[in-house]
């Protein structure tokens, strides 16, 4: 899934949602049903009707279910969604938030168009006239105890869509017993036309992946797994008859397990809708154990919810890529909790049982989104190794690119076995065209970015190499050029011909990190890249190694703004925006943006002090915090505005 990592230092995130029917006090972290094998071409095939779909499903399921049911207590590699920034024309005078591809926007706290800014924080939108700097209109969407609810931002004209991710929210001003919807993620349409309004929401049962926009398009990417109620263990029952049972009960359920469920509010009615079996499809190999809906909402639609019409494949997904025709969705192999392993073992009480580190391949489904209404699934494929994030996939020229990591240090592998390498697929069937291996041996990647019909990939394990290859002839893609510097890069940003920002850690010969760095470098010649600037800040951390969603390049006057902690003394206090001036070969530092210190108080998910966002309006240079936005000279920093969030 999207899991944008918004906390500084995580290094990864863990789904506990725990394992399906198991009582009796026992406890299980489960294992997953191997990934199947969608190398090359497959066969797409769609259902002809429910039946069809039911026992297809509950044959593929019965195959992978275990004695613990679907359970997926697993722990996910760190994430550092890496982007690029939509370049800037002249005649445009306002910075967007920082995507993967232009004219395909992501979902994020904070939009603007030029004459009024649009954030969700802690629970409330609010918009701000940006030549008055006043907010003009606040609505608060969840009560102020649910304030801990992450949400996101997608705006079109005076429609915003507001993603909350997490399940369980109560809409403000509602009661437990009027819970809307499943408990899972909630998506609500809202009216910017005067004083914010809800116009309609839609509540989803399964995980939120991720969304993409183009236009006034959304399109929303959930996974689910079968709802199964699966026999409650007894005492002492042995693993064989734990399996038996549950195969018994995935072979009895009906369709309705399998289709997802998802609740709609509009119009000030409610209705609870299902995907209909003609509407699901499959690959040739699949598990039957997950699920991926992808539901289409036009936001320019005069009732945006009132004819959904999504589609669904037997497959599973928790990266997403989109661009103006392609929506891919991409499932990484599980990286493992190397925890022990609370079960009862097969061969005796006294026994520690080991699972096996499951295949690596990522399997990659695309669907094609170049026209208006629901996608349709095109094709399924897979490479082997992991992926670190979207921007480890790049549609260029009739090909998808991916770049990977295999064997890498996680439970199962084994030490300094690790390599990375870059495939390019037909975008068509996704079958391999070619490919390019034996990227940082005993390493693992850590930034990957594609440009045209060149790529840059940065592995770390003491030393940063990025890698320069050549990807125009898909067919044999090639290593021209390698740069070995100290630290590394989370992120890589273009800026302009031939120049590349990274972000990351600088570290030390032994691999140790020793705070955040930026680097400008010369890639204008594959067969050598080389550093032109770094610039060092000890002992901190940005926000936008882990998610550049937090970066703003404004390549007009070569701003770069992050924000920065520190972790420890000295330096830059506390959280704050740090101001750079990239120049054709040298970095600057030009200042340090702070918002006020609010009060302390005592509250379950306390207000984060920190800097989250920056945008550039004109000549004014915007920051967001849960504080309140700040308005600063884009040139001098001098502070112009406070705009407090009460």
């Amino acid at each position: 899934m999207r899991t944008s990592m918004r906390t500084a230092g995580v290094l990864a995130a863990l789904l506990a949602t725990g394992a399906t029917g198991c009582a009796g006090g026992r406890t299980a972290q489960d294992f997953p049903p191997s990934p199947a094998d969608l190398t090359g071409n497959v066969r797409l095939v769609a259902y002809t009707g429910c039946d069809e779909m039911t026992e297809g499903l509950r044959q593929a399921a019965a195959r992978n279910v275990t004695p613990w049911g679907f359970g997926e207590n697993m722990l996910y590699a760190a994430r550092s969604d890496v982007a690029t920034a939509k370049r800037a024309t002249p005649e445009q005078a306002f910075s967007t938030t920082n995507t993967h591809e232009a004219g395909v926007d992501e979902p994020d706290l904070v939009k603007t168009d030029g004459t009024r800014v649009v954030t969700v924080t802690r629970g409330v939108l609010r918009v701000v006239d940006a030549r008055t700097r006043k907010v003009t209109g606040t609505l608060r969407l969840v009560a102020e105890d649910q304030s801990w609810a992450q949400a996101d931002l997608l705006v079109h004209g005076d429609r915003a869509l507001v993603l909350f991710q997490g399940g369980g929210i109560i809409p403000f001003g509602a009661t437990a017993k009027t819970r809307a919807g499943f408990g899972g993620p909630r998506y609500v349409l809202v009216d910017l036309s005067g004083e914010p309004r809800v116009l309609g929401s839609m509540t989803v049962r399964g995980q939120h992946v991720d969304a993409r926009q183009s236009g006034s398009t959304v399109r929303l990417v959930v996974r689910s797994q079968p709802e199964i109620a699966f026999p409650a263990p007894k005492e002492n029952e042995p693993e064989k008859e734990l399996l038996e049972g549950n195969r018994q009960a995935v072979l009895s359920a009906p369709a309705d397990a399998w289709l997802p469920a998802y609740d709609v509010e509009s119009g000030g009615a409610s209705r609870t809708e299902r995907v209909g079996c003609d509407r699901v499809s499959h690959p040739g190999q699949f598990t039957g154990t997950s699920m991926l809906t992808v539901h289409t909402i036009d936001l320019a639609a005069a009732t945006p919810f009132g004819s959904l019409t999504p589609i669904a494949v037997a497959a599973d997904g928790d990266t997403v890529y989109g661009t103006a025709s392609s929506l891919y969705v991409t499932s990484n192999p599980r990286w493992w909790d190397a925890r022990p392993v609370d079960v009862v073992p097969a061969s005796g009480p006294s026994a520690t049982p080991t699972p096996a580190a499951p295949p690596e391949r990522t399997e990659v489904h695309r669907f094609d989104v170049s026209a208006p209404g629901a996608p349709r699934y095109v094709t399924s494929g897979s490479v082997p190794g992991r992926l670190l994030n979207q921007y480890s996939l790049s549609e260029y020229d009739g090909h998808l690119r991916v770049a990977t990591t295999s064997g890498a240090e996680v439970f199962g592998a084994s030490p300094g076995t690790s390599e990375s390498g870059v495939y390019v697929l037909d975008a068509g069937t996704l079958a391999q065209t070619g490919s390019v291996t034996g990227l940082g041996r005993g390493e693992r990647i850590y930034s990957v970015r594609f440009m045209d019909g060149l790529g840059y990939v940065v592995t770390f394990r003491q030393t940063d190499p990025l890698y320069a290859l050549d990807l125009r002839d898909p067919a044999a893609p090639r290593v021209t050029g390698e740069l070995k510097i100290t630290g590394f890069s989370a992120y890589l940003h273009p800026a302009g011909e031939g120049r590349l920002i990274g972000i990351g850690q600088e570290a030390s010969g032994e691999g140790r990190m020793l705070g955040t760095q930026i680097s400008l470098f010369d890639v204008a010649d594959p067969a050598a890249p080389a550093v032109l600037s770094r610039f060092h800040q000890g002992q901190s951390g940005s926000e936008a190694e882990w998610d550049p969603h937090a970066f703003l390049y404004w390549p007009a006057t070569g701003l770069a703004v992050l924000p920065l902690a520190n972790w420890a003394d000295g330096g830059i206090a506390g959280s704050a925006a740090l101001a750079l001036r990239v120049g054709d070969r040298e970095i600057t530092k030009l200042g340090v943006v702070s918002h006020p210190r609010q009060p302390a108080r005592s509250d379950f998910a306390p207000a984060d002090q920190g800097i989250r966002r920056s945008l550039v309006i004109g000549d004014d240079l915007w920051t967001l915090s849960d504080a309140g936005l700040k308005v600063s000279d884009a040139a001098t920093l001098a502070d112009r505005a406070w705009i407090p969030f009460a």
